[in-house]
């Protein structure tokens, strides 16, 4: 006796089939969440809401907030560039998000914690030194698509105004800006880039499905004056969502 799969798994099969197939092709608005529960005997909205969420992850569909879910292209613009900006006082995520049409926003956990030996390394200081820990989850239009854990030391922000990196005067700004508190000046990060496939509980903060291909960045920052490193953290962004470009076109 063969068990029929779940009703989610067959809308997305019927769909992938017509995606695959071409008869809907790249760009194509796809039913709305109510219009396949209607089609399928007045099934829940979770039906469709799983089956949709399954295909994004696998690629095949993008979700536009507010405007429903499309067939993905090879050039789509759901895709978030990510770009250093030195010069920005705004936080970066959100001023990059708004400049292409999302809306980004974060949550955040702050803790003072202990120097593991990995972060004491990366921080030129002694394990258990005291560190301000911070976990973020980033959002572009309430989906998130990036996770990060940012480690500062104490030692060094501990007395000021921006010992808690989103409470105060200075919150919801980039390092950058927050260090010129100081009176530092960080310049451009170092930052190390490798793709690879999520941890269960990253795919569970970035809303996957199942754990599909993530970009994995060891980032820090440097004081420009004394070579001293002032934060770092561990960044981990959608590969479906984000594309990372360095670099700038010359003026003309």
């Amino acid at each position: 006796m063969t068990t029929e799969p779940p009703l989610y798994l067959r809308v997305a099969d019927e769909l992938r089939a017509l995606i695959e197939s071409g008869e809907l092709p790249p760009g194509h608005r796809l039913p709305s969440v109510a219009e396949i529960s209607r089609q399928h005997g007045g099934a829940s909205n979770s039906v469709a809401t799983r089956a949709y969420r399954l295909l994004v992850d696998e690629g095949l569909v993008i979700s536009r907030h507010g405007a429903g879910h499309y067939v993905r292209g090879n050039e789509t613009p759901e895709l978030l560039v990510r770009r250093h900006r030195r010069r920005s006082e705004d936080s970066p995520f959100a001023q990059g998000a708004a400049e292409q049409g999302a809306v980004g926003n974060w949550r955040h956990d702050s803790t003072t914690e202990k120097a593991s030996e990995p972060v004491a390394a990366r921080l030129r200081i002694e394990p258990g030194d005291p560190v301000m820990h911070t976990s973020y989850v980033y959002l572009a239009d309430e989906q998130p698509v990036q996770l990060a854990e940012s480690w500062e030391p104490l030692a060094l922000t501990g007395q000021s105004l921006i010992a808690l990196p989103e409470v105060g005067p200075y919150a919801g700004v980039g390092v950058a800006a927050r260090m010129r508190v100081l009176g530092i000046e960080v310049g451009e990060p170092v930052e190390r880039v490798r793709a690879r496939t999520a941890t269960r509980h990253e795919a569970q903060g970035l809303a996957m499905t199942s754990p599909g291909p993530v970009l994995a960045i060891e980032r820090t920052y440097y004081d420009q004056a004394t070579g001293r490193p002032v934060e770092t953290a561990n960044i981990v962004m959608r590969g479906d969502r984000w594309v990372a470009v360095y670099g700038q076109t010359p003026a003309t």
